[in-house]
């Protein structure tokens, strides 16, 4: 019974070995080598320091910087592990807040994030992706409609013309990929970077 069993053995060691261990170990090297910004995450560094990932969004509350959309991601209580607490673009906890439209949380927290931001910027219309969420809870994105809503408030927490503020967001919009795939976008992190540069 054992010589029809060692044939198998083997064969499943040796696969292991190919596809669990040799292969992706290959793989990791020539990312390393080709794309070597992707493969470690495409961190972006400001004085040597990492303050971000150009995949990652993260949180921005003061007026002076463009926000992005809302995060769904959450985290255990450190009070109570039973539990959880928001923990905005947690990487680690990636996915969406699964309500649906006819969600009451749902519908009241978008109503209250709607009336925030028409009080905000009154005479423009409030774009979509800067009240839902995305399906990760990661976007680092945010259309140039949500971009250009909040030129007033970045401009005038800066003491900026609005003008050069709108400038750095049409600066920084990305167009679809070949010029077809996806929609225009804006990077957070990037966008706030740039502003931090011209207000220094």
């Amino acid at each position: 019974m054992l010589r029809e069993i060692r044939p198998a053995i083997v064969l499943l060691l040796l696969l292991t070995a190919i596809t669990g261990l040799a292969y992706p170990l290959v793989m990791t090297a020539i990312a390393g080598v080709i794309f070597p910004t992707q493969a470690q995450g495409s961190l972006i560094e400001k004085d040597g320091k990492v303050i971000g990932s150009a995949l990652i969004g993260q949180e921005f509350k003061e007026d002076k910087y463009f926000h992005g959309r809302p995060s769904a991601t959450l985290a255990p209580d450190p009070n109570d592990s039973s539990k959880t607490v928001s923990a905005p673009y947690n990487a680690a906890n990636s996915g969406g807040s699964n309500l649906g439209p006819t969600s009451k949380a749902l519908n009241d927290r978008v109503k209250e994030d709607v009336e925030k931001l028409k009080a905000e910027n009154p005479s423009a219309e409030v774009p979509i992706d800067l009240v839902t969420t995305s399906a990760s809870g990661l976007d680092p994105d945010i259309s140039p409609e949500a971009a250009l809503f909040q030129v007033p408030r970045v401009a005038k927490a800066r003491n900026l013309p609005e003008a050069q503020v709108r400038q750095l967001v049409t600066d920084n919009t990305k167009g679809r990929f070949a010029g077809v795939l996806g929609e225009p976008r804006v990077n957070v992190l990037a966008l706030n970077l740039a502003l931090d540069g011209t207000s220094k």
